[in-house]
C-alpha cells in the first residue's frame, strides 16, 4: 500500500468499466476512498461489490450523466457528503462515435463536445472550491490522438486536443493552490472501446476483427495492446505524493505507437 494515499479521497468519472474502473480499483487497493460513477446505478453496484473484494479504501457510487450539469453538481456534493473532501479527481468519458467529417451531423458534434470536453470543464468547476482549500491532483484522460490524429475519429481528434489546452492553462491558474493537473493519453489499451474501434475498422475494410487486431498490433513497437491495469499504474503515480512537481503535462501511454517527438 502506498502510504502517500492514506486518507485521500478520489472521484473517478466513468468508472464502471474500462480505464476508469481500472484506475478506481488501483486507487482503492492503495487505501484511497473512491467514489465511482457512470450512468447505470445497477452496474455501479456490481462494480462496487467487485472492487470491495480487494480494496483497502472505501468504495461509494452514484449514477451521473456527465452531459447534465445538474447531475454533476449532485455527484460532487454526494462525494463531499460521503468522504468530507475531494483530494483526487480523474476526468474520464466514453469515446464519441467513429466516422468521417462528412458523416457527422450537428447533433454528433454537440454530443461529442458535451461528453468529451464540456463535462471535464464542469466537473473541475464543481471540484475546484474544495481542492483550493488543501490542494489536490487532477488527471484528465484523453487519447493518443492529441499527438497524432486517428483516421476515422474526427470527433475524438477535435475535442481531445481541447483537453490538452484546458489542462495546460489550468496548471498555471491552479498552481497557487497546490493543485497539479495533467493529461494522460492512452494508445491502444484493451478495453471495450478498443473492441468497438477494431470492429468498426474491420467492417470498413471487409476483413475480420481478428485480422485487424493482428495488423494494428504490428504498428506498436511493444507488439501488443496495453492492459487497463498498466494504464492505471501511471495514472496512480500522477495522483500520488510521488508526483510533486509535474503539472500541465501530457503523457502518452501507448507502447511506443505514436512516432512524433
Amino acid at each position: 500500500m502506498n502510504s502517500s494515499f492514506k486518507g485521500k479521497n478520489a472521484l473517478v468519472i466513468a468508472s464502471s468499466q474500462g480505464l476508469g474502473k481500472a484506475i478506481a480499483k488501483n486507487l482503492a487497493q492503495q487505501g484511497v476512498n473512491v467514489m465511482i460513477s457512470s450512468r447505470e446505478a445497477g452496474k455501479l453496484q456490481d462494480v462496487k461489490t467487485e472492487l470491495e473484494q480487494t480494496s483497502v479504501g472505501k468504495i461509494a457510487y452514484k449514477a451521473c450523466n456527465i452531459k447534465d450539469k445538474n447531475e454533476i453538481k449532485s455527484l460532487v456534493k454526494a462525494t463531499i457528503s460521503e468522504f468530507g473532501s475531494i483530494d483526487l479527481l480523474v476526468n474520464n468519458a466514453g469515446g464519441p462515435p467513429a466516422g468521417t467529417f462528412e458523416e457527422m451531423t450537428d447533433d454528433d458534434w454537440q454530443h461529442a463536445f458535451e461528453l468529451n470536453l464540456l463535462s471535464y470543464i464542469r466537473v473541475i468547476r464543481e471540484v475546484l472550491p474544495h481542492m483550493k482549500k488543501n490542494g489536490g491532483k487532477i488527471v484528465n484522460i484523453a487519447s493518443s490522438s492529441v499527438k497524432e490524429p486517428i483516421p476515422g475519429l474526427i470527433l475524438s481528434n477535435t475535442f481531445r486536443v481541447g483537453i490538452v489546452g484546458l489542462t495546460k492553462t489550468l496548471a498555471s491558474e491552479f498552481a497557487a493552490y497546490n493543485i497539479l493537473i495533467n493529461t494522460v493519453a492512452p494508445g491502444r489499451i484493451a478495453t471495450d472501446r478498443l473492441q468497438y474501434l477494431d470492429s468498426f475498422i474491420a467492417e470498413k475494410q471487409g476483413i475480420s476483427k481478428e485480422e485487424i487486431q493482428e495488423l494494428r498490433k504490428k504498428d506498436i513497437p511493444l507488439g501488443r495492446y496495453g492492459k487497463p491495469e498498466e494504464f492505471a499504474n501511471y495514472v496512480s503515480f500522477l495522483l500520488s505524493d510521488a508526483n510533486s512537481y509535474m503539472t500541465g503535462q501530457t503523457f502518452l501511454i501507448d507502447g511506443g505507437l505514436v512516432k512524433s517527438i
